[in-house]
């Protein structure tokens, strides 16, 4: 393992563990250090100790360069690999169907990785598609993408998809729900993109009544076919360690769920740690309803990309058929569906 591989692979596993993107930030830059040395510089430098003179590098980073050189695998590395693994439980056999990722960001808007960089990692963990879904304009906090921007975003993917065919890129949006229940963004653009997910990210505390009204009309659109992260609320750790960091938006779920029935919308199940969305009690509820379900990652990152197990497990303990998950379908058979939403 080289010192800039050693690098990233530190920045992969942090990501991994949803540690804050600052440390994950600092071994990436450090990794951009290393690419400008020339070897010996780079090993002159290993020598004397003089690492971490160079702008970019601090003793953490210093550490795993050193390490690397000296042809061993950092002790960063090591502890990193066994504290952030993410173990398949009840889910390791819907985890194996799965054939692609519907929710994904990159740097076009709030990630910390290329597309190409995202698309990679996804194919490496045995994944045949990803869809790039990067955040809609008005959600100017995660930098979301305009007309010029998104369709600038398209023709990357398209070159992109020359380069690493048979792996496909699928184009897609975080359409973000306005608060009168309008999607961000122009109806031709989302006519023209593969799979859009559509979420609710601002006024969460609005009344029942209103956000109820605001999410039918969103899954209702023919221009959506997923409904991202349902209740929006934040938590933190898992089962009955499980603690509230912002409660779930208030909205009537059998209304919610019995239009996206209708609508054939599928449920998203957000598999972020800080999210697992939606909470058990309502994915019951959009089961008995019939909705089919998208397990999704939300990544923003490489690492974050594994993040799938947590919601194949959840999906398991529900009981869900590997075929009721529109990400376990071939992608043309998943284009199909979304493309029937439009006719």
């Amino acid at each position: 393992m080289d010192p800039v591989e050693a690098l990233e692979r530190v920045a992969y596993l942090q990501d991994r563990a949803l540690l804050p993107s600052q440390k994950t930030a600092a071994f990436l830059k450090a990794a951009d250090v290393v690419r400008t040395l020339s070897p010996a510089e780079l090993s002159s430098r290993v020598q004397a100790g003089t690492l971490t003179d160079l702008a970019g590098i601090g003793p953490s980073t210093a550490a795993v360069i050193q390490q690397a050189c000296e042809g061993r695998v950092p002790d960063r590395i090591a502890d990193l690999e066994v504290s952030t693994v993410i173990p398949l439980g009840e889910g390791a056999e819907l985890r194996a169907a799965i054939r692609g990722d519907c929710h994904s960001h990159s740097t076009w808007s709030d990630g910390g990785a290329s597309i190409e960089t995202m698309a990679r990692t996804a194919r490496d963990l045995g994944h045949e598609y990803l869809v790039v879904t990067d955040h809609s304009p008005r959600l100017t906090v995660a930098h979301g993408l305009d007309r010029d921007r998104l369709m600038r975003q398209l023709d990357e993917i398209a070159a992109l998809n020359e380069q690493l065919a048979p792996f496909r890129i699928l184009t897609g949006a975080e359409v973000d729900i306005l608060s009168d229940g309008a999607l961000d963004q122009d109806e031709d653009m989302l006519e023209r993109l593969d799979v859009v997910v559509a979420s609710v990210h601002a006024k969460l505390s609005m009344e029942a009544r209103a956000m109820t009204e605001r999410m039918v009309l969103a899954v209702a659109s023919p221009h959506v076919d997923i409904l991202g992260h349902c209740t929006g609320r934040k938590v933190k750790g898992f089962g009955a360690e499980q603690r509230t960091v912002r409660p779930q938006a208030a909205f009537d779920p059998e209304i919610v769920f019995a239009a996206c029935a209708r609508f054939d919308t599928a449920v998203e199940i957000n598999c972020r740690p800080e999210r697992q969305d939606p909470p058990d009690d309502l994915l019951a509820l959009a089961l008995q309803w019939g909705c089919k379900v998208s397990i999704d990652t939300d990544a923003h990152a490489p690492g974050q990309l594994e993040f799938q197990a947590y919601g194949c497990d959840k999906a398991a303990r529900h009981g869900i058929e590997a075929d009721d998950i529109v990400n376990t379908w071939p992608a043309d058979d998943l284009l199909a569906w979304t493309g029937a939403h439009h006719s």
